[in-house]
């Protein structure tokens, strides 16, 4: 057998100001030796499927690998460009597996469904024998183009994600089976007309996972996936849908899907978003008894391609003369550049943030003090680090307050102790993220608040200003099925 493995990982905000072009990917990952290179969270599963099939003995080929920082629209020139050169690796080594790392929700200008048109591509030019696996994000458009091109689909399972190494062991073992005829994979799905978020730290969607996890392998069930959608991309299918594989019965896969897709519908009241608002959640900071507690500012995620950079419940933490607060990750390249020119110990006037669009807020003027300087930084997530680029610490009167160079979320305490901040000290921390942060911080909080803040990613479904999506769903509709 010879295996084809590739990755092209972005998730696409088509609300975010911010665009997409070579420099976006050039900034976090392209290269043409993925499994060569040290392993980032989109390439983990490349590397994976490399040792795996190597072990079977199969032949086992890289294309490229290309990953850009969630933002707005992709460029259609460099989607071409990334999509053609696989292609043409497809077309030259005619592999009989390809296996690809995506995200499920990149959208280039002329292409609503990146994946979806990169598999019918290469189905096209391999025929309907060969297998083509895709291992993507729950925050996925699963469309129908993806559905009919791929022969296996899988979603992670956790949000925050800290399964990717499984989900690629749990594709590998599932395109063996179905590349040595021991199966025969079917795919359905079934629209939950939902859009929402589903942490699964949570009762509900944690009881929702186990129970996927224990349909799986049984009565002709291969895997199951729940694509929670993205719901800041706009597309005419955005939403939850829930994905069923079953051996060679179509209509299984069908009810099985169907059965879990209602069931999560019929938990949407117990699962809607009840965050408070920034001042509740301040107040509940300020009376807390035990700390740290860790808030989370949700709508300037950059994971989910927001500027990273909004100031609203900066403004409302000085107003309040708090002290002993930690935020990040504020991304401001030439504040960075300014801080490093001065050096540790520099006492500075600065403009923090309001710079990206409306959805920022206004700029802040503080008087800070430089307190610790970092490069080529990086953060824990998962098994794998995540590049941070430069950070620099400032003080701001007690409010404590991480920058850094390359635009990303705030995903683990690591990016503040490293810095030299102790967390152990601090009252409250505040972390740009709407819901990775989770994993890292979880342990080390007294209690965690998610803030329904304003910016880019909103927490209210039912008022994204949608073109392409009809809103015909929950919660804008409170019974789309009626």
């Amino acid at each position: 057998m010879k295996l084809l493995l590739a990755g092209l990982f972005n998730e696409t905000n088509t609300f975010s100001p911010i665009p997409v072009g070579r420099k976006a990917f050039a900034d976090k990952l392209i290269t043409r030796t993925p499994t060569a290179d040290p392993a980032v969270p989109c390439t983990m599963p490349l590397h994976i499927w490399r040792a795996s099939g190597e072990a079977k003995g199969w032949d086992v080929v890289d294309s490229l690998a290309a990953w850009a920082q969630p933002a707005g629209m992709v460029g259609r020139a460099i989607y071409e460009e990334f999509r053609d050169i696989i292609l043409e690796d497809v077309a030259r080594e005619r592999p009989d597996i390809v296996m690809l790392s995506m995200h499920g929700a990149m959208i280039a200008d002329g292409y609503d469904d990146c994946e979806g048109d990169l598999m019918a591509r290469i189905r096209a030019i391999l025929g309907a024998e060969a297998i083509i696996s895709l291992e993507i994000d729950p925050h996925c458009h699963l469309t129908a183009q993806m559905m009919e091109a791929a022969t296996l689909i899988v979603c992670f399972k956790e949000y925050p994600h800290t399964d990717v190494p499984e989900r690629a062991h749990d594709l590998f073992a599932l395109t063996v089976d179905a590349a040595e005829g021991r199966t025969r994979p079917v795919m359905r799905d079934f629209d939950c007309r939902m859009i929402s978020m589903y942490p699964t730290q949570g009762p509900i969607m944690r009881a929702f996972v186990d129970d996927m996890m224990a349909t799986e392998g049984t009565d002709g069930i291969l895997s199951l996936s729940l694509a929670h959608g993205f719901p800041y991309g706009d597309t005419a299918i955005t939403g939850t849908r829930m994905l069923a594989i079953a051996n060679g019965d179509a209509d299984k896969a069908t009810k099985v899907a169907q059965d879990f897709g209602l069931r999560l519908f019929n938990s949407r009241d117990a699962l809607r978003i009840r965050w408070p608002d920034i001042a509740t959640a301040l107040d509940r900071a300020q009376a807390a008894t035990a700390f740290p507690v860790v808030l989370a500012d949700t709508a300037d995620n950059a994971g989910g391609g927001a500027p990273s950079d909004s100031t609203f419940v900066l403004q409302d933490v000085l107003a309040r003369g708090m002290k002993d607060v930690a935020m990040a990750v504020y991304w401001d390249p030439v504040l960075v550049a300014m801080c490093m020119d001065a050096g540790v110990g520099a006492r500075m006037r600065v403009r923090l943030g309001g710079k990206r669009s409306e959805a920022s807020g206004q700029a802040v003027d503080l008087d800070v003090t430089v307190r610790g300087i970092r490069e080529n930084m990086v953060q824990d997530f998962g098994v794998v680090p995540s590049p941070f680029g430069t950070g620099v610490w400032i003080e701001a009167d007690g409010v404590h307050l991480v920058v850094n160079t390359s635009r990303t979320q705030c995903l683990h305490p690591s990016l503040f102790t490293d810095l030299g901040i102790d967390l152990a000290q601090m009252k409250t921390v505040i972390v740009k993220s709407t819901n990775h942060f989770y994993a890292g911080f979880a342990p080390i909080a007294a209690e965690v608040i998610h803030i329904a803040s304003p910016g880019t990613l909103t927490a209210d479904f039912a008022v994204i200003p949608y073109v392409k999506r009809a809103p015909t769903y929950w919660p804008r509709v409170e019974d789309p099925f009626a």
